[in-house]
Formats: C-alpha cells, structure tokens, sequence
C-alpha cells in the first residue's frame, strides 16, 4: 500500500510491549507514524478523545495494539474489566478508522480465541468449531468480535483489513509480574529473582503439562508493519512458529539460562488454564511470501533474560 507522503500510520498502543518495539522499528525506517496511547493522554475507551486523534491527522493505516491484558489468575479474577475495556477500544478504533477513511487496518487477534476442545494444532478453518476456553473466555471472546467488526465494515463499506491471530509474545520490555504476566514473563521474574536471592525452590502454577506457543515480540512488530503494504485479508490468518512447549519444559530451559541451582516446584491446586495452543502457520507463509518467524525461543529467552538482568533494579 502506497502512503500519501502526508499520511502517517497511527499505532494505537504505541507505548505499550508490542507498540513501543514497533515504534523503535517505524523510527528506523523512518516511517511517518504517529502514536497514541492512555500514557500518551488517550483513552480509547472514550470515544471524542481517540476521535480528536483521527481528526488532528490523516491516517492511511491503523496498527492496533491497545489492549488490556493479564495472566490467567489476574483473568479469572477481572472478567468484566476485561470485556469492557477492551470492547470498547477496539469498537471505536474501527469505527473511527471508517469515518475518517482510513484504508487498512491491522488487527491482531490472541490465539486465545481459539476453541478451547482443540488438542492438536490450531487452523484457521477450525476457529469457529466449538466453545472458547473458560480461563480465556472474555478476552478471547472480544478478539473474536473484533474480527466481526472487522468483517462487518469490509462487507459494508469495502474497508481493507489484515487480521492476525498471534500467540504469546514475549521479549525485551515485557511486563514481569507474577499476576499480569503470561507464563513466559512470570517464569523469567521468578527464576531470576529466586536465583538473586539463594531461594531453594521456585512455584510454578499448575501441573506444568499445558503447551503454548511463543512468538519473540521483534517478530510480531515485524509481521504487523509488513501488513500495512500485504494483500489485505479478512480472513485471518495464525502467525507463528508452528511448534509448542510444556510450561514445565518452559521453566526448565529458563532455569538453565539463568543458572538457577534450585528446585522447580509445581503446585497442582492452581489452574492449568487451556491444554494446548499451537498454530499451523501455512497460511502465514503462503500470504506473507515465505516468512517465518527469525527468532528461537532459546536465542529469544536469552535476549529476554539479559535484558531482565540489566534491568533487574527498575522492576
């Protein structure tokens, strides 16, 4: 997609995990872009502010990262924070982008929502087969109705969308917080802080036997400025890497990274969360012209460690 040289991509988020390395990314190339985000003075869950964003600039593109998210415990215990605030971010950043006629926007959708019985590898065609898992239920269930949205503006008023189905990420900036965290982040703050402090043991939630995908958060900025310029599709397609690990597996190979010299302990009383989630990405491969994603989940929990340990006092 060609952009208007005074056009500019607005990255809805921008000071957020997925939003700032996409930023660091749009700085490099530079690319015209303008960010915006609550720390920003934003709240898209009100509809005249994130509207005066739209009206002070002229958008050719909408990449959306805002979201409000956590860990399965912090889910379980905020579902209806969860439904509204994301509801309402993602509705009006849609619908704004269609008064103001903006030609593509790029909405990533969480792996989240994909039904909860699946127990082999997920695929596009089997998105809608059945009901979303309990622990995921209300943001998975708001990603999907993005994707209604999303569908619904296409049909009626010709809007191009690419949308994206993404699973965890993680990385260099992540939130490490035992609560808000996902596994991966949670892991890194535990082990490394364990290991700091000569603690003996380390509690890992849950049985350790759900599998997850993980995809670096470099990759992910990558694939969604790409999908500024991609064919459009309404359809959405997984990005990923096509392959999961255990959560206790997990925990080992952060442990080995760290040099953590104590025990892992799994505490069965608390949620699993879903069994598995690991997506088929031929799609991916085939839209995006034979990209896959670059970084291993060892060199990927490398990085991310390091930059943990560099910044062990500011968390």
């Amino acid at each position: 997609m060609n952009m208007n040289k005074d056009s500019k991509i607005l990255i809805a988020g921008g000071t957020g995990f997925l939003g700032a390395h996409i930023i660091r990314k749009m700085n490099e190339s530079d690319t015209p872009y303008v960010s915006s985000s609550l720390s920003q003075g934003v709240d898209f869950r009100v509809l005249e502010q994130t509207e005066r964003v739209f009206k002070e600039n002229k958008f050719d593109a909408v990449i959306n990262c805002a979201a409000y998210v956590g860990g399965i415990s912090w889910g379980y215990s905020k579902p209806a924070e969860l439904f509204y605030n994301n509801i309402l971010m993602s509705t009006y950043l849609i619908e704004l982008a269609h008064r103001y006629n903006v030609r593509r926007f790029v909405n990533p959708i969480s792996n989240c929502s994909y039904p909860g019985h699946i127990n082999s590898e997920f695929r596009e065609e089997d998105w809608w087969d059945g009901e979303l898992h309990e622990s995921v239920l209300t943001y998975g269930f708001v990603r999907k109705a993005s994707w209604v949205q999303s569908w619904s503006y296409q049909k009626q008023y010709g809007m191009e969308f690419v949308n994206l189905i993404l699973p965890n990420m993680y990385g260099p900036g992540d939130r490490f917080d035992e609560n808000r965290s996902h596994a991966l982040g949670a892991l890194i703050k535990k082990i490394f802080d364990a290991h700091k402090e000569n603690r003996p043991e380390v509690v890992v939630c849950g049985t350790g036997s759900p599998v997850r995908e993980w995809l670096y958060v470099e990759d992910a900025a990558d694939i969604l400025i790409a999908s500024v310029s991609a064919a459009p599709s309404v359809a959405p397609i997984n990005i990923g890497v096509n392959k999961g690990i255990s959560v206790k597996d997990l925990a080992f190979l952060i442990k080995e990274e760290v040099g953590y010299k104590g025990k892992i302990v799994f505490d069965i009383a608390k949620p699993n969360g879903a069994p598995y989630k690991t997506m088929n990405n031929t799609k991916m491969i085939k839209h995006f012209m034979g990209w896959v994603p670059p970084t291993g989940l060892r060199e990927g929990i490398e990085k991310t460690v390091q930059w943990y340990k560099k910044n062990y006092s500011k968390k």
